[in-house]
Formats: C-alpha cells, sequence, structure tokens
C-alpha cells in the first residue's frame, strides 16, 4: 500500500478532494468502505465535508493513482488530451496543474471523460478562445442514455437557466429572465427498449447542456447523478454518466495557430458497443 498525505486547501466533500488528487471516482467510495482515508488522524467512512485546514492521509494501491489523461497530440502552441473521469480541468490540482504551462480554454465536467484542448502559451489561448467564442470549433459527444430514442440529427432548441442554490440548471421551452437559448442536434446510432447510444453536436455551449437537455427530452444520461434518476443508475451499475466528447475539429484559427484549421480528432469511450 501506498501513503499520500496532504493539507485540504478548500473546504469541499471527501470525496471532491480526493477525485481532485487524481483517483477515481469509484475508487473513492472503495477507500471510504475500507476506511482507509484518515482526516485528522480519524478514519472516515462517509463522504463528509472536510474544511480547510485538515490533514487529510489515503492509504491506497499504486495502481489505483492514475495521472487522469492520455496526450493525443501535442506540439508547441496545443496539447489535446482524452481527459478521463474524476478529473477537474482547472486549478491547482486538476489538468492545469498537472500538464506545465498548459491552460483551459474549453471545460469538461468532472465525470465527463474524452476530447479537449489545451493552450501552451498566451497567443494560443487567445486564439482559441475566440474560436470557440464564434463556434468554429466542433464538438460532439457520444451519450449512453435511459429508454429508446429515434433521434435523426434534427437540432433542439430550448432555453436553459442557472439554478445557483443547487449548481444546476433547468432547461424551459419558452423564454424567460435569466435564460439562454440553446441549440443542441442528437443523432441515434443504436437503441433498445431500455437504452440508446446518441450522438450529440453542440451547437451552443452552455453549462450542463447536454445532460439536461437530454434529462429534459425524457433520456437522461446512464449514471448522471445530477439530472438521472437513481433507479436508472443503480440498475445499469453506473456511478458516473455515460457521456464522452469523441470528436474535435479544428477551424476559425488564425495567426499562430492557422496551421491547425481543418485538423480532427477522434476517439470512443471504453464503453462504447455497436
Amino acid at each position: 500500500m501506498e501513503k499520500l498525505s496532504f493539507i485540504n486547501d478548500r473546504q469541499d466533500k471527501l470525496a471532491n478532494i480526493l477525485c481532485k488528487r487524481g483517483f477515481s471516482y469509484n475508487y473513492v467510495c472503495k477507500l471510504l468502505r475500507n476506511k482507509d482515508v484518515k482526516v485528522d488522524d480519524i478514519r472516515i467512512k462517509d463522504n463528509l465535508m472536510i474544511e480547510q485546514g485538515s490533514q487529510i492521509t489515503v492509504f491506497y494501491e499504486a495502481s489505483a493513482l492514475s495521472q487522469g489523461y492520455e496526450i493525443v497530440f501535442e506540439d508547441d502552441n496545443v496539447i489535446v488530451l482524452d481527459k478521463k473521469t474524476g478529473i477537474e480541468v482547472e486549478g491547482v490540482d486538476g489538468l492545469e496543474g498537472k500538464i506545465t504551462g498548459s491552460m483551459a480554454v474549453h471545460r469538461l465536467d468532472r465525470n465527463t471523460e474524452g476530447l479537449m484542448i489545451m493552450a501552451k502559451n498566451k497567443i494560443a489561448k487567445d486564439i482559441l478562445l475566440e474560436a470557440f467564442k464564434n463556434h468554429k470549433i466542433t464538438k460532439k459527444y457520444l451519450a449512453e442514455v435511459v429508454g429508446a430514442t429515434a433521434f435523426n440529427g434534427e437540432t433542439y432548441k430550448a432555453y436553459l437557466g442557472k439554478d445557483s442554490e443547487n449548481s444546476q440548471v433547468r432547461i424551459f421551452a419558452n423564454a424567460g429572465k435569466g435564460r439562454k437559448e440553446i441549440k443542441t442536434a442528437f443523432k441515434t446510432l443504436k437503441s433498445n427498449p431500455t437504452s440508446s447510444i446518441v450522438e450529440c453536436d453542440l451547437l451552443t455551449g452552455k453549462t450542463h447542456q447536454i445532460r439536461a437537455h437530454l434529462a429534459y427530452l425524457g433520456h437522461a444520461i446512464i449514471g448522471d447523478g445530477k439530472y438521472g434518476k437513481n433507479t436508472d443508475n443503480k440498475k445499469f451499475k453506473k456511478k458516473t454518466q455515460q457521456l464522452f466528447c469523441c470528436y474535435l475539429k479544428l477551424n476559425g484559427l488564425n495567426n499562430q495557430l492557422e496551421y491547425l484549421n481543418g485538423k480532427i480528432f477522434q476517439k470512443n469511450p471504453d464503453w462504447l458497443k455497436i
């Protein structure tokens, strides 16, 4: 067994703290069940709120602490990664802290896996941010959802409002105060009466857009504890959402990054079976 000991730098739930250190969510649950985590020298088995300044000690198997990403492409200006589940994008313990000199230009939720691009210098970051702002970079996702679907690639429009009190968003059919229009295209790749594989084309990029939009349409992502149903997640034995960024196409890049225009990156998740 290996030992990791550190001082917690921000109040948060214990599972969140350990996931940011590179452990998968499933492995964190195992650590807690086995009482392999100490907080201020007391063994903990529950996902408690941990105060800033507390000392956390973890006893773990060496193979359990992965770096949380795989480099798909790298040059002097950008890095394209395959991010694993349970890893934060930003922050000291996130991907920016693990990859020296890199800067995030878009996000994937902690438990969303797949392709993302990061800048290696300020000029590259500004160019990428402008391209994302102008919707020039294409991102597609694969999701495993509850129930049979019959999407044919249509674009679905709705309105998204933030529910800050519950750290989530809500989808509405009509415009309203504080609501932003969203557009997502969905295409069914495989379907049966209990679940479907859906390709999601993100036409606008809002917080939790795909997760909330699919749930609104009656097909929550399997494993999504925020927008799905616990009964469904237990039935499928999934604790993290089956959502993967499978496709990145770069366009709208000028000056220093013009050479990357038209470049496509593709990757499928391990759970995909078509």
